[in-house]
């Protein structure tokens, strides 16, 4: 198998080596095919496969976009002034959506899709076939196409013909996922991350096949959604005076000085989620109800429980978890109603996630008019008030806007992890562990895996003293290559109900574009691979050090950071952070933190509590 077929990311099903390779000159020239389905689904599909390949910056051309169309044949000759490879798409009703079938061979190109999503990932997968220089954004001479160039010209002048341009080897390949959900999850609450960043990411993440990008946008350190009904949440909620910048359970503080802030008018929010469904990614985005408030009621006080803390309710540059919650009288859902709705019109998503998460109920415990309420409505305690409450905002996205409610997992806990307590469709992202998301499974609901170990990627990623700070660790590689997310001692019926997983980046200690992308890649990659595949990569189980990566694993991950060196993002050298990358001995210097196994065993114990202390752990 040459290596490009055996340096697919995430690894296909099945990949049948052809003989030869197919040699391509020119921008390849997609057409529409007869297959089995609707015409407009066959639109689509090759309309996904066309906006990669001309994404993609072919051999001694122009750009995709100024590249002129092949001139037409002249007259008696059939022959144009280029030759343009042909590739054919067909719809195949008998496929999956998501699946596709790839052949390359000396005699064309096809694929063969089960909808738009099937062929854009078939367009993917060819576009990881060629050269590293595919995913550049304009055609460039390196010096070894110099040298094929001139050795081009001069075969041309001694009438020997030689061609030159990407080798594409021939292959059929079959291919789908196991999993509907295969997600990737950004913090841009605790640092603001521009458009031009997520931009990147789901370019990046598209190329993976993940096929949701869940936006944390709120939370203590800042709201980050323009309202143009409550315009104080993105005047004063969006930006804090500092930023605390050593751990949180290292003592003294110490802060960066600097203001940080930033956030997303409802244009960009509608330019980015129209952005990521052109290539297949979902926008999920998050508002945080009823904990992680603080910027939020810094903007609407009025929102808050109680009496409000000295000086005032404050935009946090603080980390952790504060007992400063929304009032779960009606008002507040009002106002949710038209938060939701002004987010919804950026956002046609089919999922908005409301958190439920790390909650101090002793505001509500101690608020006669919240105790009031709560009496009135015959509930036994603030747990059952919180779950009443997310089950009421889930009915609301329901009946108001057609969408479905995800939560995390502390919000199935607070309902005792009884059936009916929470909305029967409302999705929980199981973050302390596979034994409360086995739970949730047995009591009726859809479940994304989301643990602690291994999908949090805030995490460090090895134990090495050069590694950059982090909440603590480590989470390598090879642990999220080892991820089972559907176990397979799991009951069939629960397995059912267990639609994916993803990873999590919390940004507290991560201040910029290229930390952010050190932390991702290449354990995205195997998140992929294992998100696609459903299990853990073969091979892959049990590792112990980081010397112990199957080869095969490694050789991919490998071939894919080349593409992203090509695509000019960063990421964690398989060997370690390079010189500019590590900690060194300021602010991001290594610390050990929280060691990660003893955290996923202390959130597993605590989801097995009975769901009346919901504040858990910092990570969230």
């Amino acid at each position: 198998m040459s290596d490009r077929l055996a340096g697919l990311v995430p690894c296909p099903k099945s990949v049948r080596p052809l003989h030869g390779s197919v040699l391509l000159t020119a921008p390849v020239t997609v057409d529409t095919g007869h297959g089995s389905g609707p015409a407009q689904e066959l639109a689509q599909a090759t309309a996904a496969v066309s906006r990669v390949l001309r994404s993609i910056p072919w051999p001694g051309l122009p750009s995709p976009e100024t590249a002129p169309a092949p001139a037409p044949a002249s007259a008696g000759t059939g022959e144009s002034h280029y030759d343009s490879p042909r590739l054919t798409v067909d719809v195949d009703a008998g496929l999956a959506p998501e699946a596709y079938r790839l052949t390359v061979s000396q005699a064309g190109i096809s694929i063969a899709a089960g909808g738009e999503a099937g062929a854009f990932y078939a367009a993917q997968t060819l576009r990881q076939l060629l050269p590293d220089e595919a995913w550049r954004a304009v055609p460039v001479t390196t010096p070894t196409a110099a040298r094929a160039a001139a050795a081009a010209a001069k075969a041309a002048a001694s009438a020997t013909p030689l061609a030159t341009g990407w080798l594409l080897p021939c292959a059929e390949i079959e291919d789908a996922p196991a999993l509907a959900w295969r997600g990737a999850h950004l913090d841009l609450a605790r640092h603001f991350f521009p458009k031009r960043e997520l931009i990147a990411l789901i370019d990046a993440f598209a190329a993976l096949k993940l096929n949701r990008l869940h936006l944390h946008l709120t939370d203590d350190q800042g709201w980050r959604i323009e309202s143009r009904r409550y315009p104080a949440l993105h005047e004063i909620g969006s930006h804090r005076p500092r930023t605390r910048v050593n751990l949180s359970r290292e003592q003294p503080p110490v802060y960066d000085e600097t203001p940080h802030g930033g956030y997303y008018t409802l244009a960009d929010l509608a330019e980015i989620s129209a952005y990521a469904a052109e290539r297949m990614v979902e926008v999920v985005p998050e508002i945080e109800v009823p904990g992680h408030a603080s910027a939020l009621l810094a903007a609407l006080p009025e929102l808050g429980v109680g009496r409000p803390p000295p000086g005032g309710y404050q935009v946090s540059s603080d980390w952790g978890i504060f007992p400063y919650l929304m009032s779960p009288l009606p008002s507040t859902k009002e106002f949710l109603r038209e938060i939701f709705g002004e987010l919804l019109s950026a956002v046609p998503s089919r999922y908005l996630h409301v958190g439920g998460d790390e909650c101090v109920l002793d505001s509500w415990r101690d608020d006669p008019v919240v105790d009031a309420y709560r009496r009135q409505r015959g509930l036994a305690g603030p747990a059952e008030l919180h779950s009443v409450f997310l089950r009421e905002v889930a009915d609301l996205l329901a009946g108001d806007f057609g969408v479905r409610a995800l939560v995390w997992d502390e919000a199935f806990a607070s309902a005792g992890g009884q059936r009916g307590k929470l909305r029967a469709d409302t999705i929980v992202m199981a973050w302390r562990g596979m034994r409360i998301a086995r739970s949730a499974a047995e009591a009726g609901h859809d479940v994304i895996a989301t643990p602690v170990l291994p999908t949090y990627f805030d995490y460090y990623q090895s134990d090495s003293d050069a590694e950059p700070a982090g909440i603590g660790g480590p989470v390598r590689v090879q642990d999220v290559a080892a991820f089972s997310p559907v176990p397979a001692d799991w009951p069939a019926a629960a397995r059912q109900r267990l639609l994916g997983t993803q990873f999590q980046v919390w940004t507290e200690y991560i201040r910029t574009g290229r930390e952010l992308e050190y932390m991702i890649f290449p354990r995205a990659c195997a998140l992929a691979d294992v998100a696609w595949a459903g299990q853990s990569v073969s091979g892959s189980v049990a590792l112990e050090s980081d010397d112990d990566m199957a080869a095969a694993l490694t050789g991919r991950l490998a071939a894919h950071l080349r593409r992203l060196d090509a695509a000019g993002l960063e990421y964690r050298p398989l060997d370690g952070p390079r010189p500019w990358q590590r900690g060194g001995s300021g602010p991001r210097r290594h610390r050990t933190g929280a060691r990660i196994r003893s955290v996923a065993a202390r959130l597993d114990e605590l989801a097995g509590d009975d769901g009346t202390t919901l504040a858990a752990t910092e990570g969230t």
